[in-house]
This record gives structure tokens, sequence and C-alpha cells, in this order.
């Protein structure tokens, strides 16, 4: 390799990339995000200090409804995401808290290696446990144009592979908030 023979090859790369660079620059120009944070505005003042106390207070109604405004004409399809901050599920406690059988074939298996959540208060086991198994998003949503509402696709989220051979179609939890355990724990 002579130092020509590099310089004409990094040039004729550099000829064949730069148009797709340009491409991924103005395809990523037009992608539009809008960001809003609920908890600061659906949480009482008195409770913004303390945000896991309003999680546990039962006689608090926890319904909040925003209005978010999209400046722009979005295009379909439209994708949703929800970020979470301080949820770390790369810790080795949270990894570790599950039982794949349990998962895949529900309350025929007993908890393998589930702690902390692996027995209710009456020594039952926790059908599925483990922290996987109960790191559950589960704010609904909904979005509306004008006064028409939109209809949300929530089939085919996850990936096909999970589906069909990591987590199974009929396990369902068997003693989920029955009083032993309350969220934001």
């Amino acid at each position: 390799m002579t130092p020509g023979c590099l310089i004409a090859t990094f040039l004729i790369i550099g000829i064949i990339f730069v148009p797709f660079g340009l491409f991924c620059l103005q395809t990523s120009n037009h992608v539009a995000e809008i960001i809003r944070r609920y908890d600061v505005d659906c949480v009482p003042n008195s409770y913004r200090g303390n945000k896991q106390a309003y999680s546990k207070d039962s006689l608090i109604s926890k319904n909040c409804t925003l209005e978010v405004k999209v400046p722009d004409h979005m295009r379909a399809p439209i994708y949703v995401y929800y970020e979470l901050e301080n949820f770390y599920q790369n810790h080795r406690r949270y990894v570790k808290s599950r039982s794949n059988k349990q998962l895949c074939f529900g309350a025929k298996y007993t908890a393998e290696s589930c702690s902390p959540i692996q027995w209710d208060d009456n020594g039952f086991p926790i059908v599925p446990c483990g922290l996987i198994a109960w790191s559950l998003f589960n704010d609904p949503y909904g979005f509306t144009y004008g006064s028409k509402e939109i209809k949300v696709n929530r089939k085919n989220i996850s990936w096909k592979s999970d589906r069909e051979h990591k987590f199974g179609k009929n396990v369902f939890p068997s003693n989920f908030q029955n009083g032993s355990f309350i969220g934001a724990e």
C-alpha cells in the first residue's frame, strides 16, 4: 500500500458515505420529539418531596390528565416512548431477581432466585416472582386530534422471540396487589 493508494481509497469511501451521512442528517432533522414530565404536574404540592409516600397513600386519587400540544403535523407511524429515571435494570440485584421457568410456565414452578419479591406475607409463592416480573409501567395514556380519539396500536410491541419462547402466553399473576405488596416499594 502506497500513500497515493491509501488516499485514493479514503477519498472513494468518503465520496460514497458523504451522501449517506447527509441523508441520515436530513432524516433525523425531521424527527419530532416532545418530552413531558408528568410526575411534577400530577403529584400534589404536599407530596413533591416524598413521591413514594404519595404512591402508597391509597386515599389520594392517582388520576391525572395532561394536555400536550404538538406544534407540527406528524406523519404516521408515530412512536411513543416513556423514560424512567433512577431505575437501573442492569443492577445485579434486579437482573438476578427472576424465575425463567415461572415466567414461561406459571405457578407450576416455585420460585428459584427471586429475592426480594419471592413469598407473600402468608408464605405463598408470588407468581410471577422477582423484581423483573413486578416492574410494570401501568400508566394509561391516550391521544386525541381535536375531538377525535386516535387509536393506539399495542400489538407486537415486544420481540417475537420473547413472546414465543421466553414468556408464557397463559402466565397470569395469582396474587398481584392482594394487599401485601403496594406499588412504589
